[in-house]
Parts: C-alpha cells; structure tokens; sequence
C-alpha cells in the first residue's frame, strides 16, 4: 500500500522539520554509519540506577554527568535548557558543539572510548540505522507519556520496528518564503511562479524568481509524491517497492523541469549560503526552504518577510518531505536513567516552546501547538499548516541509501536535460541494488 494523501493528512493532521535531508543542515543528504552492533547495548544498561517503567518515575544516578550534543544553530537553545535541568536535578550538563549530520558517526566511534555523547540529535530518517547498529536505547520509562503529548506524525518518526526510540523536540518541513517588496502575494501553483519569473528572472543581474537546492530530494519531494509518487511503499516500510519513477512522479518531474527557464542555475552552483545571500539581498524573490532559515531571513527582510504553502503541482496540493529531530540516549552511557530525565524535559512543552522562541523551530507537543505562541506566529502556523500536506521520511535504515542516487539523479536532469524516465529508473536500480547488499559494478 502506498503512500495516499488520505494516510498522509491522517498521519500528519497534527504535525507541526531534516532530515539529511535533516534542522535543514542534517536529514537530507548526509549518511550515517553503518557498523556492527556495539557491545554494551540497551539491555546492559536499563538496569542501572532507580527506573520504573509501569510509573514512569525515574532519579538520575548518584554523581551523574551527562555530555549533549548540539548543532551550531541550535546551541544557544541546550545551553538553557541544560541549565534548567541541572538546577531541577543537580546533575551537570557539558554541551558540545557537534553537526547533527556528524553526530551518528561520532558516537560510533567515540561511544565504544567512552567519550561519546550521552544524548544526541538524530533526524528521523536516520533512527533505523541507529536502532540497528545498537547506538541508542529505547525510549520505554517514558513511551506512554511521549506518546499521549505529542503529534501522531513525530511518533512514528521517533520510531523503528514498532518501538519508540526518540524523544521528539521538533518537527520541519519546507515552505515558499517571499520578498513582500517583490511579489506581494505568493503565487498559488507553479505555473503563475513561472509566469511572474519570466519577467523578474535576469541571469546577466543574478535576479531569480526562484531558487531552492534543485540536486536535492528532500527539496524536490514535491514533484514526485503531490501527483501520486512515493518513495518507499508501504507508508516508507517497504524497502522492495520504491516509486521515485511511476508515471504519476514522472509528471510531475515535467514541471521540474520547466522551471529551469526561470532558474538558468547548474544545481552544483546553488547551496543553502549562496541561496540566503541572495534572497537576503533581494536578488532572489522566492526561496524553498525550511525553518532553519527562519531567524536570519526575519532579520534581514523584517516585515517584507512572507510565508506560503509550496505551490501546486499539475493542479495537486504539494506534498513535502517532513522530519522529525528527535532526542536519543546513547547506549554507551554510563547514566542512562539520568540521560533519559534530561531527553524527557528537553522535549516536554516548555522545552519544546523554548526551542520554537530561540530558533524558530515547530513544535510537536500538542499542548504547545495550541498555545498563543504558536498560533499568533504566521511562520511557525505557515510552517505547521504546510506540514499538514507533507509525509514523514521514512526510518527504515535503507533510507540511508537513498540520496546519493536520487540527489545524483536529480543533478543530471536538471543539468543536462537527460531523459527523466531512464534517469530516475537508474537511481532506482542503484537503490534496490544497495538494499540488497549488491556490489557497484
């Protein structure tokens, strides 16, 4: 059974961001690290220190200490939230800088050492592959509580072989920003963007009506799945039925490719730095991006800053990619009940609005969704009422194989103009051929 935008509306109807690909620097391209399993796992260390799942009533270890892995861009954010927790609990928190893309690979070769982190940042995407090389322990003290506060969407991308592993702290997922002093009003469909950027594009200027990462997936989902593509059947469980190259993705792949006339960019020459520079330049009108963004466009556009939903594909509602960052325990640690206690109040709805008010980011507490914060903020609801129409990446550890063939599929047709029925078929191969454990020629 494939995707069908009734699953997808019921899975995300609450869902309020990559990723690689994934905070948009971390779950749309990058893959994590596929190792054995380590040797001290989950079940050496659930029996440490005071834990009772059936009440959810845990305490830190005596003289516990615990190492926090944060992005760049979401540093300022633990940093507090750290504070908090040690305050409440008495137990120090170290925070490391560390690319969330980075962060897996990191913790399986420094877990073992033990100089590992004891939490860390996963996108959704990458939760299957962590479960299966045995990084992370299951959330079980506190399922039932996750599960009954937060969004229905970011429980199942904080989960892999029906067990929740993650504690979900935020949600993201693409969206149309707009210069207001360039366009007024955010076009509706495709065909009125092409339209408006046949008269603003001027490649001799470095004027575009348009920019977004045209090699990548995560950003081009919409052209394959708001007409009736998917990726992985089975609502992204089943690794055997990949549908990047149906009739109904290939349709929407023409309107791809008609935007080029008003994006005359090689894809290679088009990254997140030179997109923002323009778009806070008011060279580039409209931008396909994510949350990530949303600070630094704020500051430099002010209240020319607009939000919209994608425009429609062939007349269809755009379907995005939307992921999941979650918190997650090592199974290296040396304090997993305190670990557990820090994953739990970093994410609850106080830590969820914090992280919204700092960085911008979506919640995926439902209490936090409903709160006048949330709601009286036309960029994070714009972002929230996108989601709604997006479908989570799928966790399943073959995920991990995906985007170096898409991504490389998307890069020729864009830039040659090569036959996307062949192409897309190709990158197809490539990842039934990497599922399968079968070897490059």
């Amino acid at each position: 059974m494939k995707f069908k935008r009734t699953l997808v509306l019921l899975a995300t109807l609450s869902l309020a961001a990559s990723i690689t690909a994934c905070g948009g620097n971390g779950n749309k391209t990058n893959n994590a690290a596929n190792t054995p399993a380590p040797s001290n796992t989950a079940a050496e260390n659930q029996n440490t220190g005071s834990n009772d799942a059936t009440t959810g009533e845990i305490k830190p270890e005596d003289g516990a200490e615990l190492l926090v892995w944060e992005s760049r861009e979401e540093i300022a954010f633990t940093e507090q939230i750290a504070q908090k927790f040690e305050e409440k609990y008495g137990v120090k928190v170290r925070v490391e800088e560390v690319p969330v893309p980075d962060q897996i690979g990191r913790l399986t070769t420094d877990g073992p050492s033990g100089l590992g982190a004891d939490i860390i940042v996963i996108p959704s995407d990458h939760i299957g592959n962590a479960v299966t090389t045995g990084l992370i322990l299951e959330n079980d003290v506190f399922a039932e509580e996750t599960k009954s506060r937060n969004t229905e969407a970011s429980i199942v991308g904080a989960s892999f072989d029906g067990k929740l592993y993650g504690y979900p702290r935020a949600a993201e997922t693409t969206a149309l920003y707009y210069n207001k002093s360039l366009i007024p009003e955010a076009p509706k469909t495709f065909e009125e963007l092409i339209d408006f950027g046949k008269t603003f594009t001027d490649k001799t200027k470095k004027k575009y009506a348009l920019m977004w990462e045209s090699g990548n997936l995560y950003f081009n989902y919409p052209f394959i799945a708001s007409n009736g593509g998917y990726l992985f059947g089975d609502n992204g469980t089943n690794k055997d039925d990949i549908g990047l190259a149906t009739p109904e993705a290939l349709a929407g792949m023409k309107v791809f490719q008609d935007l080029k006339q008003i994006l005359p960019v090689p894809s290679g020459d088009i990254n997140g730095d030179i997109k923002r520079g323009l778009f806070t330049a008011g060279d580039v009108a409209m931008d396909i991006n994510g949350p990530w963004e949303l600070a630094a466009y704020k500051e430099a556009l002010g209240d020319n800053l607009g939000l919209a939903p994608v425009p429609t594909v062939l007349g269809k509602t755009a379907i995005t990619f939307s992921g999941i960052k979650t918190y997650d325990v090592s199974s290296f640690t040396k304090y997993p009940n305190a670990a557990k206690l820090y994953a739990d109040f970093a994410t609850n709805k106080d830590g969820q609005l914090l992280l919204s008010e700092l960085i911008g980011s979506i919640p995926t507490n439902l209490e936090a969704l409903e709160t006048d914060q949330i709601k009286n903020d036309p960029f994070i609801s714009g972002f929230a009422e996108q989601a709604k129409n997006s479908q989570p990446m799928p966790s399943i550890p073959e995920m991990n194989n995906v985007w170096g063939a898409a991504n490389a599929a998307f890069a020729d047709i864009w830039n040659k103009d090569v036959d996307p029925k062949a192409t897309l078929e190709n990158a197809v191969k490539q990842i039934t051929d990497l599922n399968n454990g079968v070897a490059a020629e």
